[in-house]
């Protein structure tokens, strides 16, 4: 009941941890691009997409703790961690593309003339 309880805060968290680093990152970079002189809305949309999967990462702890539940799971046939960490990635690609989406509505580069 405690692993449960303790998984659903963390699944939340990766989600919104990779729309955080997305937005943040697109947006501030998108500011120094205005004030360096470029064009701040496409400079959005580009950064959207360089930092996706650095968002991912960001929100699934940028350690070794992945790989080494994973390890764990293989070769210690725990499999209940690897099906966790599985959804954890996947929380977190999911907040990553709803950045995206996001910066892409609202910059609206996708839109050709």
């Amino acid at each position: 009941m405690n692993e449960k309880a303790a998984f659903l805060p963390a699944f939340i968290q990766s989600y919104f941890i990779a729309v955080g680093v997305l937005l943040g990152g697109a947006i501030i970079g998108a500011l120094g691009a205005f004030l360096s002189g470029g064009q701040p809305l496409t400079a959005m949309y580009r950064f959207a997409g360089d930092l996706r999967i650095w968002a991912v990462v960001a929100a699934i702890g940028g350690t070794f703790d992945t790989f080494y539940v994973v390890e764990r799971g293989l070769f210690l046939g725990e499999t209940k961690d690897i099906v966790r960490q599985f959804l954890l990635i996947l929380s977190a690609m999911g907040g990553a593309q709803t950045g995206v989406a996001i910066i892409t509505w609202l910059t609206q580069e996708h839109i050709s003339p």
